[in-house]
């Protein structure tokens, strides 16, 4: 707790130090025909979420992870930029691909070249949707609290992961950004830096437990933007729209600008749902019965399909307009 607490007060004193330079900068989000706010606000605030597991590597005498740390500090930086002058696409997939393959080096000794080529896809896949799905106020910070928090668990009780140092240090960064971040009116939104940077370390987490227990069943961790993700990603096919291109036809931004929900509600069912999906994984793989865990994900995905079709609509969804 103590650590926490000092992790706590750290983070909080960079933030507000981004902050005054943010502004004189002018590192601003300013509403569009996409956005979900209707104020300037400072972009980049997730900043503090690279720099909460790169500092445990340089103030204590752990050495290893030279390519994940290297790896997250690209990524971070492309992002950044990214936040501050639009780049091109390109650039970024190139920037992203880079940091994803040290990713592969440091954790996998796979020499299967299929399987390599799998992971990487559904790691830059997995970096791309987290990025994404950052589009309401509190629903990257309070998810991303919600997996790290979980992680954090299975590291203490089931397969050590990472030395706690870490969790704590992440916990304490996604708190003090969530105290600027979990409102009615943002003081900051996490930019391409925060949301990149988190999944980006949330994919190393969730690669390394499932070497370490040889099982692939903890990609449900993510299972809740997964859904979200691949079925947004088929309604846009559907409508010959590129997946790429970006946009706001997630359901989480349905619910919170179209239906009329408050966002912060919508980011705390998303977070919830997560969770309940995440004590299934948990107590599937502890009772050594993953279909468990593959049940709850269909269910979760049942009710998904049935009130997105309810609440939006087939027209809407299925249809270019």
């Amino acid at each position: 707790m103590i650590a926490l607490l000092y992790c706590f007060v750290v983070f909080m004193f960079v933030e507000l130090v981004y902050f005054r330079v943010a502004d004189k900068y002018n590192i601003i989000d300013k509403p569009n025909h996409r956005s979900s706010h209707i104020s300037v606000t400072i972009r980049g605030g997730g900043i503090i979420f690279p720099i909460s597991f790169l500092i445990p590597l340089a103030v204590s005498v752990y050495t290893g992870w030279l390519f994940i740390s290297f790896g997250l500090f690209t990524i971070s930086l492309i992002s950044f930029l990214d936040d501050i002058i639009t780049l091109n696409n390109k650039v970024r997939l190139l920037v992203q691909s880079f940091s994803v393959a040290l990713l592969l080096q440091e954790v996998t000794d796979f020499s299967h070249i299929l399987l390599l080529l799998f992971l990487f896809i559904l790691i830059t896949g997995i970096i791309n949707a987290y990025n994404f799905m950052d589009g309401i106020n509190g629903i990257t910070a309070l998810y991303s609290i919600v997996t790290i928090g979980t992680l954090f668990w299975i590291s203490q009780s089931l397969v050590r992961i990472i030395p706690d140092i870490f969790f704590i240090s992440l916990l304490a960064s996604l708190l003090v950004f969530s105290f600027f971040n979990v409102r009615k009116k943002a003081k900051c939104f996490a930019g391409d830096v925060g949301s990149v940077s988190m999944a980006f370390i949330i994919c190393f987490l969730l690669l390394s437990l499932s070497v370490k227990t040889g099982s692939f069943i903890w990609i449900l961790l993510l299972g809740i933007y997964g859904i979200d993700t691949v079925f947004t990603i088929i309604c846009r096919l559907r409508r010959k729209e590129p997946i790429f291109k970006a946009h706001r036809s997630h359901f989480y931004q349905f619910l919170a600008n179209e239906y009329g929900l408050n966002p912060l509600f919508v980011s705390f069912l998303y977070a919830f749902s997560q969770l309940l999906l995440n004590c299934a994984v948990i107590f599937a793989y502890k009772a050594d019965k993953l279909l468990i865990a593959g049940a709850c994900l269909f269910v979760f995905l049942v009710i998904y399909t049935i009130f997105r079709l309810r609440v939006e609509g087939r027209y809407r969804l299925f249809t270019a307009y």
